[in-house]
């Protein structure tokens, strides 16, 4: 068979092969677009239901990065974020709690989280009507600036 025509006969089981998986991400927009939070869940293969997660800090332009988190479970999610200070906010899913700062878009796990969410809630990532959605808490939460 030729080298080119193998190729593109792979690439068109690419798509019938990943219809069953979860591959998506969504953004919670802090301050317009210039700040915010994604996650990304991708399910490699569609007979595993474990799906890799990533979050993924931005303040444009000065910072974008992405970050690997605990894996997740295909067809279900509920990551909740709260304020936690300037330019701060924690993400928990199930026990695992993380911090992200869009500031100089730090991340990490937060190990020795506190029993009590450290702040507001301001919506929660989750799976709904079949897709991956950021749902916001009943009133927006407006971030936290420090004093000048």
């Amino acid at each position: 068979m030729h080298p080119i025509l193998k190729r593109l006969l792979a690439f068109a089981v690419i798509p019938a092969a990943l219809a069953a998986c979860e591959y998506e991400g969504v953004a919670f927009l802090i301050d317009g677009r210039d700040q915010s939070i994604t996650l990304v869940r991708e399910q490699r293969f569609f007979w595993d239901d474990e799906v890799e997660q990533a979050v993924v800090v931005s303040r444009m332009p000065t910072c974008l990065r992405r970050y690997s988190i605990k894996s997740g479970v295909a067809g279900t999610l509920k990551m909740e974020v709260f304020e936690a200070g300037a330019d701060l906010w924690a993400l928990k899913q199930g026990k695992n709690w993380y911090l992200a700062s869009t500031e100089k878009c730090d991340f990490q796990v937060w190990k020795d989280a506190p029993a009590e969410p450290p702040g507001k809630l301001v919506g929660t990532f989750m799976r709904k009507a079949e897709r991956l959605q950021f749902v916001p808490a009943e009133k927006p939460a407006t971030p936290i600036k420090p004093a000048e």
